[in-house]
């Protein structure tokens, strides 16, 4: 055997063993892809419907119903109160737009680092950027009370005269929020395309003419696809920036003001960490019950694309865990006295357990877990992993907005904050996310499946000696 058949299996020995494991060596036809996918977008059974019909009845009564009898009574029915004017309404703001990342980062940067692995599952995370930012805009909607003047924040010429402050915070979230919501469509919608033109190609009726308006025409030549990839690849290097600075706006809009715990220069990278952070935790989440609920999806969602994610989780939370205790050096030197109480308050206060919950979601729960392979590529594991990471950023916001707001130089007006209605339209905007997943699985393509097929045709096993060596090759 020559000295690089002897050289190259030592460099992915996991590879050599059996290459039919991973995705890009197991091809499949396309026309039997091609089924498979649509298999799994028609295929109902009766338990997909009974969730379907629960999620639309608490989207109903927790969401709509709730939000009825808010504006209707006003904010005082939620625990909004002297001095924590931002409840639950604002946690569940960041909390979404952190979730919204998933799709930017495990598509747009493995995209633009060229990890193979991201093919099977980018859609999945884009779809959570989207329906995050829904929720996310509902948040601040909620937290308006007379939600009907929503249209005062838009910058446009009136007779009043009246025009929107853009030194408000709220105008900031206002125009980030449009901003990423255009973006992330457009960047979910382009490599839609070609999925949506085969859905076309092997649809009648009125399905067919559904298709059809929305393939805008794709026929697959040469010039479509020179251009979709260009597109596409604008879109990744410009979408991350945008993303990253939209988290950034919403650390400013705690920093900019005169709170103990607030004022601090490293809430811009320490927020944009958390939201990489939970963003990323829930698409092992979603790519679980996609592959455990869908048909076929066990050849497309493999352990390999687990073990991907859950390196990229065990990064980010040691990026997270830096930053966070990073924040503590800027009250420490200052030395300023409500910062002690403060930090007294979150770490012995009567809330303490939350600020342990915090560090063993996102500290102790991944770096056990996730520095062992075969942990990593275990779904269920990973689904677990990531629902506690998502408990720990939920908590961790939790304690940035309503408990740092409860300390502040001001004793006299300190509350502890109970959330009363808050919690039901927290219920209803989960509701609400998965039902529109839910409703989407049946819409749209689940899997990028062009992406898939041209991964397969540029991978190759080579035999050199005895043994088969994966290489792969640019498709232009």
């Amino acid at each position: 055997m020559s000295a690089i058949a002897k050289a190259l299996p030592n460099l992915r020995p996991e590879e050599m063993e059996d290459p039919k494991e991973h995705l890009m060596h197991d091809p499949l036809p396309r026309g039997e892809m091609n089924r498979m996918v649509l298999e799994s977008m028609h295929t109902t059974t009766w338990k997909y419907w009974t969730v379907v019909t629960i999620l639309a009845f608490l989207v109903v009564t927790c969401l709509g119903y709730a939000w009825y009898y808010l504006i209707m009574q006003g904010l005082g029915v939620s625990g909004d109160n002297r001095p924590v004017y931002w409840g639950v309404f604002l946690v569940n703001f960041v909390y979404w737009i952190g979730i919204s990342h998933s799709g930017t980062l495990t598509s747009a940067i493995l995209r633009v680092l060229k990890i193979e692995s991201r093919r099977p599952f980018t859609r999945v995370a884009e779809l959570m950027t989207a329906f995050a930012i829904v929720n996310a805009g509902l948040s601040i909607f909620m937290h308006m009370g007379r939600v009907w003047l929503a249209y005062w924040l838009i910058p446009y010429p009136n007779e009043r005269g009246i025009w929107p402050d853009f030194h408000s915070p709220l105008m900031w979230d206002f125009m980030a929020i449009t901003t990423y919501l255009i973006c992330s469509s457009l960047y979910l919608y382009l490599p839609l395309i070609p999925d949506l033109a085969m859905v076309r190609d092997r649809s009648k009726g009125w399905v067919k003419t559904f298709y059809k308006i929305f393939a805008i025409g794709f026929r697959g030549t040469e010039g479509e696809w020179k251009n979709l990839h260009l597109a596409m690849n604008i879109f990744a290097f410009a979408i991350i920036p945008v993303a990253f600075s939209v988290h950034t706006i919403v650390a400013w809009d705690f920093a900019m003001a005169t709170r103990p715990g607030w004022s601090s220069s490293v809430l811009g990278p320490y927020f944009v960490a958390g939201a990489l952070l939970s963003g990323v935790a829930a698409v092992p989440i979603v790519l679980f019950f996609v592959r455990s609920t869908m048909k076929n999806m066990k050849y497309f969602l493999r352990p390999e694309h687990f073990d991907t994610v859950g390196k990229m989780l065990l990064i980010i939370s040691m990026g997270w865990a830096y930053f966070y205790f990073n924040d503590y050096i800027v009250p420490w030197y200052a030395g300023d006295k409500w910062e002690k109480i403060l930090t007294l308050f979150i770490e012995a206060g009567p809330q303490a357990w939350l600020w342990y919950l915090m560090l063993f979601c996102n500290i102790v729960v991944p770096w056990s877990v996730l520095w062992r392979k075969k942990w990593r590529q275990t779904p269920w594991l990973m689904a677990i992993v990531g629902i506690l990471i998502n408990v720990g950023m939920y908590t961790e916001r939790y304690i940035i907005v309503p408990e740092m707001s409860t300390i502040n130089r001001m004793p006299f007006t300190w509350h502890i904050y109970i959330p009363r209605v808050e919690v039901i339209l927290t219920i209803g905007t989960f509701a609400l996310f998965l039902l529109l997943y839910f409703a989407a699985s049946r819409i749209l393509p689940l899997i990028p499946n062009w992406e898939v097929q041209e991964g397969q045709e540029g991978h190759i096993l080579r035999k050199i000696g005895k043994a088969k060596i994966p290489t792969i090759s640019q498709i232009d």
